[in-house]
């Protein structure tokens, strides 16, 4: 898979597939962040689970580096973590 065939598929799960299934990521990144901050007694905003599951997958390319799904979900956590940030580049959350 090649980095355009990466990202337009990222594109397509983020887009499509993803939110049928779960929502707008804002909002399930949201749900998240609330358990997470909950769990750990430390506050995790939305754009810290899509950074934190971009490691997740990357770890797992550490394990396997020959599993395309894991480069294509860094590049949809990260994205979608550009967009919360753009949606909110004004607010102090």
């Amino acid at each position: 898979m090649n980095r355009s065939e990466v990202l337009e598929t990222a594109k397509n799960v983020i887009s499509k597939d993803r939110n049928s299934q779960y929502g707008e990521p804002e909002d399930n990144f949201k749900k998240i962040s609330e358990l997470w901050t909950a769990y750990l007694g430390e506050y995790i905003t939305s754009i810290d689970v899509a950074c934190m599951m971009c490691i997740f997958k990357i770890a797992r390319i550490k394990a396997n580096d020959e599993h395309e799904d894991s480069y294509v979900d860094v590049a949809g956590y990260i994205a979608c973590a550009a967009e919360i940030a753009e949606r909110h580049k004004n607010d102090n959350f």
